[in-house]
């Protein structure tokens, strides 16, 4: 049987969506995109733009300057003609899609060498710009319900999630991602790239913007929740507006061993799921049970996990149903933190929690044999995909 390996994964820094304070407020999202295929290239040297057999792309919302931006970031970056290139949606698993579209493409023998990718600019195109929600849509669903902040309230209230839990939670984020920019280790994923301080000054962006190493409990415990007026969820336990770009290179395994190649970790298996929408935070729960089935193994048999923390609520309620844990600190999901503190671009997340499994596998953690990385979407789409050593 063929096999998938993960050459190299590489993101952009996140930078806040934000039109003064933004570190990537003045590049286009297609700009961050062909800078984080300019880093791969540049590190993987043996592989040349031609040589890819086709690139797909995530990105949650495919309008404005991210209309159909798969083809026309490549083109734009000045990449060959001859490479097709393939923007889909799926919300935010979107990249997360991306990477197993490519993934199952080598296993099939389709191609040989992909690039999947995952890119959102939450600035310069807003969550849901130019949604027309169907009117079924609405005879189905109480429409008031289908916002993200909206449904993260639903789910603490379903899931019993207490505030004081999620904001330990957004803490130990912080915390962890704080850590880990400080000891370098983002710096083996992170393709550096220039940006503007807060009076415009240029400067290279090698970390994450939102990163808040100095949060603190009793701090969170004075914000207001944004969503419902008696409400558990607050912007220190949401996700923020973010910018970022992430892309894999994933090859069949004999043509990376005629390349002289290294690699250590192998795409395992994928799986998508579905959920109610207006609880659309817990689809994780779905998307991981059917890729255990899948693949014959336990919540046990994975030494680590990611999974993207849209809101504290529907994380903790995802690793509590799951039976991998109750409470943060977790010993082995998110140890470089997650979402809360580092920012969550839609559709480039579900790429970006892959490019960081992958990295702490071959790094930080070398014992682990099986890893898996999982994240819900707008809408009750959900994605999950397992990573394993190489034998």
């Amino acid at each position: 049987m063929r096999e998938c390996v993960i050459i190299d994964g590489v993101r952009s820094p996140n930078s806040r969506a934000h039109n003064e304070k933004g570190w990537f407020r003045m590049l286009r999202p297609d700009e961050v995109l062909t800078k984080v295929y300019d880093g791969l290239f540049a590190r993987n040297p043996k592989v040349k733009p031609e040589d890819i057999e086709s690139v797909f792309v995530g990105c949650a919302n495919i309008t404005g300057m991210q209309n159909d931006i798969g083809r026309l970031a490549w083109l734009a970056g000045g990449f060959p003609e001859s490479v097709p290139s393939n923007t889909l949606t799926m919300q935010c698993p979107s990249g997360m899609a991306a990477t197993q579209h490519a993934a199952r493409a080598i296993i099939c023998g389709e191609g040989d060498t992909y690039i999947a990718a995952g890119i959102e600019d939450m600035q310069k195109v807003p969550m849901a710009m130019n949604m027309d929600f169907a009117p079924r849509l609405m005879q189905r669903y109480n429409i008031a319900e289908i916002p993200m902040g909206a449904t993260a309230e639903k789910v603490a209230d379903v899931y019993k999630v207490s505030r004081k839990d999620m904001e330990n939670m957004a803490f130990w984020s912080n915390k962890k991602a704080d850590e880990a920019t400080k000891a370098g280790k983002f710096k083996a994923e992170i393709i550096p790239m220039e940006g503007l301080k807060d009076d415009g000054t240029p400067f290279m962006v090698d970390t994450d913007q939102w990163i808040r190493g100095d949060v603190s409990m009793e701090q969170m415990a004075t914000m207001k929740t944004p969503f419902k007026p008696d409400g558990v969820v607050t912007a220190a336990t949401s996700s923020p507006l973010t910018i970022g770009g992430a892309a894999i290179l994933l090859m069949e395994r004999s043509k990376a061993d005629k390349l002289g190649l290294s690699y250590s970790i192998k795409y395992e298996a994928g799986a998508l799921g579905g959920c109610d929408p207006t609880l659309m935070g817990i689809g994780p729960i779905p998307a991981v049970q059917r890729l255990l089935a899948r693949t014959g193994k336990k919540v046990s048999d994975i030494g680590l996990w990611e999974f993207n923390e849209a809101f504290a609520s529907q994380a903790l309620a995802c690793v509590r149903e799951l039976g991998i844990a109750q409470n943060a600190p977790f010993d082995n999901v998110n140890i470089w933190g997650g979402a809360l503190a580092l920012g969550h671009p839609l559709g480039e997340s579900g790429c970006r929690i892959l490019v960081t499994l992958h990295s702490i596998m071959k790094t930080e953690r070398k014992d682990v044999k099986y890893g898996v990385a999982s994240l819900c979407g707008a809408f009750g789409n959900a994605g999950a995909t397992m990573l394993s050593r190489v034998k």
